[in-house]
């Protein structure tokens, strides 16, 4: 099933009994929190996403809400080398188990090798691609190769000549040492 906007409500637990799929295409300025960190840049670009259901028997018996998350998008953020702007392509695959409630989850996480969430009512499948497409950001966005060359020196025109004009620093010591005060 494809959709035209992020599902804010989903029922999380209807897709898992139905093994479910919902898909979408959705614009980067749906997605307020990533659009920021793009300093508005790229609001037309399509993020792509889907999740797929799944119902899941543990050990026990028990069925175990499971959720699967696709997401791939191309962020225009800033090269920290170059500083002009760069192309970064993010890509999730992640998968979830959903439980009851926060004490199960607590409970659970240290032995689970899911990531655990708390199944609700109004699960917000926006809030959740955010999330983990802002976890998959580098920390420091940059070009494999930068398009400008990098200036990798700087200068301060006026060190130079007020170094020159405060002497050598050890020959100004090697002058008090022998009581020249010069």
């Amino acid at each position: 099933m494809k959709q035209k906007a992020t599902p804010d409500n989903l029922d999380i637990k209807a897709l898992a009994q139905s093994s479910g799929t919902v898909a979408g295409h959705n614009p980067l300025s749906e997605f307020g929190r990533l659009i920021r960190e793009t300093q508005g840049l790229g609001a037309e670009k399509k993020l792509n996403w889907s999740v797929r259901g799944e119902l899941r028997t543990d050990a026990l018996g028990t069925q175990q809400v499971c959720l699967h998350l696709d997401v791939d998008v191309g962020l225009p953020l800033t090269c920290q080398r170059c500083m002009t702007p760069a192309e970064i392509a993010v890509v999730v695959h992640r998968s979830f188990r959903f439980v009851d409630n926060e004490e199960t989850a607590e409970a659970q996480d240290p032995e689970s090798e899911d990531d655990l969430l708390v199944l609700s009512a109004d699960f917000s499948l926006t809030e959740l691609i955010q999330d983990e497409v802002l976890m998959e950001l580098p920390l420091i966005p940059k070009h494999e190769v930068c398009p400008v060359k990098v200036k990798l020196a700087a200068v301060d025109k006026g060190f130079g000549a007020a170094a020159e004009e405060q002497g050598q620093p050890f020959a100004l010591l090697a002058q008090l040492k022998n009581g020249n005060s010069g």
